[in-house]
């Protein structure tokens, strides 16, 4: 299972949060999300200091610009060793293509797995129809979305689980579906509309699961981050 994990969003706004939190990990170096709130309070130091203390990043931007931008941007960010990163899919081919050579330009050795967000697990079909003017089915959404990343060469998507099973099915060798929104019947959904178990997203065929409150709001967050891991991974 060297391509699936279990991700925790580490959606905190201070340096001394995310550690303090991080301290309490032990035994474990769970992989980690470090997102706008976090990066843009601390600035690239704080991926440094997580990946010093041998965790990986997937550092969760979304770019979304011009292509020459948005390439300048990931050569930048690849200097960072971060182990995964991402773009809206909504920018195209073309600047996902950019992502990509920004990435390569930056990276010294390996580049970091990229991905394209399709749809953010917040937007429901009905907001997606009526605010954006996206007449097709989610599903359909989705997966064009996710075959645009294909052909510009990307490693995967970011989707819900719901239509992970979609995006799995639709494409071979190695595609990755990455999934938020994953929330226990007995937990609040939030600002989260697409949601489901670890368990369930395992069976649509989510390669990784990206998981925040349900860990970090928990009263013992390594309890519940091995519950998680055990539902999905099975260990």
């Amino acid at each position: 299972m060297a391509n699936k994990d279990v991700i925790i969003a580490c959606d905190f706004g201070t340096r001394e949060e995310t550690l303090a939190f991080l301290d309490r990990f032990t035994a474990e170096k769970p992989y980690v999300k470090i997102g706008m709130e976090l990066f843009y309070g601390e600035g690239p130091q704080i991926v440094r200091e997580v990946k010093a203390r041998g965790h990986r990043v997937f550092l969760d931007l979304k770019l979304h610009d011009i292509p020459n931008t948005v390439r300048r941007a990931m050569k930048n960010l690849a200097k960072l060793g971060v182990d995964m990163t991402n773009v809206h899919a909504a920018g195209t081919i073309e600047m996902m293509e950019a992502a990509k050579a920004g990435l390569e330009e930056g990276a010294a050795g390996r580049r970091p797995l990229l991905i394209a967000v399709t749809q953010l697990t917040s937007t429901s079909e009905p907001r997606m129809r009526e605010e954006l003017l996206i007449p097709a089915p989610m599903g359909e959404v989705v997966t064009r979305y996710a075959a645009n990343a294909r052909a510009a060469g990307l490693d995967g998507v970011v989707c819900s689980p719901l239509e992970a099973a979609l995006v799995k099915g639709s494409f071979s060798g190695g595609f990755l579906a990455v999934t938020p929104g994953i929330r226990y019947p007995d937990a609040r959904a939030d600002d989260q509309a697409r949601v489901t178990i670890p368990a369930r997203a395992r069976e649509l065929g989510a390669d990784y699961i990206v998981v925040g409150r349900p860990v970090t709001a928990a009263d013992d967050p390594v309890g519940a981050y091995r519950r998680v891991r055990f539902d999905f991974l099975g260990e």
